[in-house]
């Protein structure tokens, strides 16, 4: 199987004569797996979202995406980072929208077909349990309403790779472990390729069908752990020994990492 992400011996550094942010980074991921990418703060993370991307280029090595090497932005990709980033004057349907309106053939379409992108738009808010949210604007909503509303956003132009950059990680353990199971249900739905960053550990377990945990600055990957759970899965898995064993095990790597560059 032809990995739909893969970086290959990455290097990358923000400033010459910086030290590196990653190193000898390589990585491989499948088309429609779900991966998480866990390490110590610093280590790389967000780089390495930033890269598979097109939002930075590597000094050294390569980043191929969907069989392309990655020289521009990479216009299949959709993205939901911490802050749901929504723009206040717009309400939720329109911020929602947003993407439609930059990249093709959505933009060349939008004008004359609105209506029909109008009824995707609120079909996908409904799947979030957002069905009376798209005339709101972003100050009426609660925190978790704005991270689905984001989430929404990033897939509403059917993006063939989804980019996660600690979308969970300022909401409350109830409306995080809510929003697990938003996009748990998003992913099985549509089938697209995921690569999450976090630091919550139970989060990477519960979602990802593959671990990634990355060292000390300058990051790499240092081991890769397979998550066998079947899907679907529920809340309930997270309280079993199975599932705290993975999860006990990564923290492990993850104290050695920040001690080991």
């Amino acid at each position: 199987m032809r990995p739909f992400v893969e970086l290959t011996d990455v290097s990358h550094t923000y400033a010459t004569g910086a030290t590196l942010a990653v190193d000898g980074l390589s990585l491989k991921v499948n088309e429609g797996e779900f991966a998480a990418v866990v390490g110590p703060s610093g280590c790389g993370k967000s780089t390495l979202m930033k890269l598979a991307t097109g939002l930075q280029f590597p000094q050294k090595g390569a980043v191929v995406v969907d069989g392309r090497e990655v020289s521009a932005p990479v216009k299949i990709a959709g993205m939901a980072f911490q802050a749901p980033t929504l723009l206040p004057w717009r309400t939720t349907l329109e911020n929602l929208m947003l993407p439609l309106e930059i990249v093709e053939p959505h933009r060349s379409r939008l004008r004359r077909h609105k209506a029909e992108y109008v009824e995707k738009a609120q079909a996908l808010l409904e799947s979030v349990g957002l069905k009376d949210a798209g005339a709101k604007f972003p100050w009426q909503l609660s925190g978790g309403m704005q991270q689905r509303s984001s989430l929404c956003r990033a897939l509403i132009h059917e993006p063939k790779l989804l980019m996660l950059d600690e979308p969970f990680g300022a909401l409350d353990a109830f409306t995080r472990e809510e929003l697990w199971c938003v996009i748990r249900d998003l992913h099985a739905r549509g089938k697209f390729t995921v690569i999450l960053v976090t630091h919550d550990l139970r989060e990477a377990t519960f979602l990802a069908d593959r671990i990634f945990c990355m060292s000390a600055r300058p990051g790499r990957i240092i081991a890769e752990r397979e998550v066998g759970f079947a899907r679907p899965r529920d809340l309930e898995l997270t309280y079993t020994q199975d599932f705290s064993d993975i999860v006990h095990d990564l923290r492990a790597r993850i104290a050695e990492a920040r001690t080991t560059a």
